[in-house]
């Protein structure tokens, strides 16, 4: 088969592979439905994190189940199923407490922006829906892989309540559905922070009910404004910079909570000034095998749809245009199809 492979900055190529096969009795090998380009691989993209070597691509993706390791009983071939990025086995201790992302078995996929693909720890990691969905429904579902879940603990980690106030700090695919999730947890005002139209009207169409383009300290004085100089209850910081992660912190009430879910990139606290925020902060690689079932219920449902933030759909063999798109910000986020 082929698959994506990235050599250097800006160098994605299509590219001949072996077919995965099992290696552990725990494997499971899927034929891909669906596959995207996720925002965290733009920064290898850009050269803003080292890689060593050719290394294959994708942590997201959604399919059928062709063939199962001896040891697997959750999931069997034919079924349609949904996986996390990072694999678990959901019985540790820490799975058991909910952070299956930081599973003592823990491996992160980087394969899946490919025709087919090798899933170690089946049961613990994909979740089968009762029969195929139709194709349309098949972009919502991919985007419980990662983005959707990942928006979902922001929400979550920053204990959006109902009737709260809620920033969002971040327009990419995880924010925008991080609005999406602070709506359904029912936050009464949602602010989310971006400059780019398109992106603006998605945010209001997921729940967003004020529009700030101002980032920074202009961004934090304009929170302040809108909440009669207080700050948000609960701020989801999305992007993983100093300024984005300082625009969060200082646009947060005493007492509030901020999350934080975007990769970090030479993000420093410095801790008097924590000290004296008295904000609660909570993050790190969403535990998206947590909230599975219940978000595939909801799209399954008809109850949301986090595939819009899919709006460039190419062949996979299409990989390189799209992260170019990505990279350019001409799409929010780009669906790539076997």
């Amino acid at each position: 088969m082929r698959g994506t492979v990235l050599y250097s900055p800006g160098d994605v190529r299509f590219e001949d592979q072996e077919d995965p096969r099992i290696q552990a009795p725990t494997d499971a090998i899927i034929r891909t439905s669906a596959t995207c380009v996720c925002r965290s691989d733009l920064w290898p993209y850009r050269g803003l994190q080292p890689i060593n070597g050719p290394t294959p691509m994708g942590h997201e993706y959604c399919g059928v189940v062709e063939e199962v390791g001896r040891d697997v009983k959750s999931v069997q071939p034919g079924q349609f199923v949904v996986g996390s990025f990072a694999t678990s086995d959901n019985t540790c201790p820490n799975c058991r407490y909910g952070y299956q992302s930081s599973c003592v078995h823990r491996e992160f996929m980087n394969r899946a922006q490919a025709p087919m693909l090798r899933v170690p720890l089946a049961d613990g990691t994909l979740v089968a829906t009762a029969d195929h969905p139709p194709a349309d429904l098949v972009p919502s579902l991919l985007a419980t892989s990662d983005v959707l879940g990942t928006g979902w603990f922001a929400a979550d980690a920053a204990s959006v309540k109902p009737g709260a106030t809620v920033v969002v700090v971040g327009d990419g695919a995880v924010g925008l559905l991080g609005v999406l999730s602070a709506r359904q947890m029912g936050a009464e005002r949602i602010i989310a922070m971006s400059r780019h139209e398109a992106r603006q009207r998605l945010a209001r169409e997921f729940g967003a009910t004020d529009i700030v383009a101002e980032r920074g300290d202009e961004g934090v004085q304009r929170i302040l404004d809108m909440t009669q100089g207080i700050g948000a209850d609960s701020v989801l910081e999305c992007v993983g910079t100093q300024q984005s992660m300082m625009q969060a912190i200082h646009c947060t009430r005493r007492g509030g909570h901020v999350s934080y879910v975007g990769v970090p990139h030479e993000v420093e606290l410095h801790g008097t000034e924590l000290f004296y925020s008295h904000v609660h902060l909570h993050g790190g690689p969403a535990p998206v095998r947590r909230y599975l079932p219940l978000l595939i219920d909801l799209v399954l449902q008809g109850k949301i749809n986090p595939g819009k933030v899919f709006d460039l759909v190419l062949p996979l063999e299409q990989v390189a245009a799209g992260y170019r798109a990505m990279d350019e910000r001409r799409a929010i986020k780009v669906l790539l199809q076997p």
